[in-house]
């Protein structure tokens, strides 16, 4: 396994400049850019202490290894997130927080993996699930397309799913699955509590496995003439209904700011 991570395009370095600027061990730049956008980038990384190296585009196209670098690549040790779900859960709970969690069955593309990911940072996800036999790495294309929210939210991939989704139940997590067969719309559940969202591959759906070990399928309207939409799209819909649902009535319990 490779010591370092590649991070391809000013999304996904200045992302890593704002999070944890100490993993970044190197930068190389195209310095015959020269808009306000790599100054810019060039002063945030002198204010952050990072060395830089100016490169020509050949060796940046090495570096990158097909991705669109934009003249900028850095090379970064792994940022460690959190781990396992007792890592996720146990501080929520101590802060009697309410989970909301990202769980993705069969989702192999990396576009669909940094999309997914993009969205699940914005909508204050606490982690991303998948199963290890059936998912994409944090490779440098989920880098580039999560715009720099694989950095933030932990991706965590488990042996078995199932097991994981039955101990999520233990803790008190709803398992909310998409199914394009399900009676019920989304926004009839109840998406205020702790709970996880379930999305299958676009095509295949959930694993017979994954789908039986849900508390809950829902389905999101259909209205026109398309029979699915992508996942990153899917997912989308669904965690800013926990985030409407959220902001319009908090679950009972949830730690309250005080004015």
């Amino acid at each position: 396994m490779s010591s370092h991570q590649i991070l391809a395009g000013f999304h996904a370095v200045q992302a890593r400049l704002r999070h944890a600027p100490d993993s970044i061990r190197d930068v190389y730049l195209d310095t015959s850019r020269q808009d306000a956008r790599m100054q810019r980038c060039i002063q945030q990384l002198d204010a952050a202490g990072v060395h830089w190296h100016a490169a020509d585009v050949q060796r940046l196209d090495g570096f990158a290894q097909g991705l669109r670098h934009q003249g900028i690549v850095a090379l970064a040790r792994p940022r460690p997130l959190a781990v396992s779900i007792d890592d996720v859960l146990d501080p929520l709970e101590e802060r009697h927080e309410h989970a909301l969690l990202l769980v993705l069955d069969g989702v192999t593309d990396p576009h669909n993996l940094g999309a997914c990911l993009r969205t699940a940072d914005a909508a204050g996800v606490h982690a991303v699930i998948a199963p290890k036999d059936r998912a994409v790495g944090l490779n440098a294309t989920v880098q580039r397309v999560s715009c720099g929210a694989a950095d933030t939210v932990p991706y965590l991939t488990v042996t078995n799913l199932a097991r994981t989704l039955r101990a999520l139940r233990e803790r008190d997590v709803w398992l909310v699955g998409t199914d394009d067969s399900a009676t019920a719309p989304l926004h009839t559940i109840d998406a205020r509590r702790s709970m996880a969202w379930v999305m299958g591959a676009e095509g295949e759906g959930m694993r017979r496995l994954t789908r039986e070990t849900c508390d809950e399928l829902v389905a999101i309207p259909m209205l026109g003439s398309v029979e699915s939409l992508n996942v990153s799209v899917a997912s989308a819909i669904c965690l800013y209904e926990s985030v409407r649902q959220r902001l319009a009535a908090p679950p009972t319990g949830a730690a309250t700011s005080q004015a």
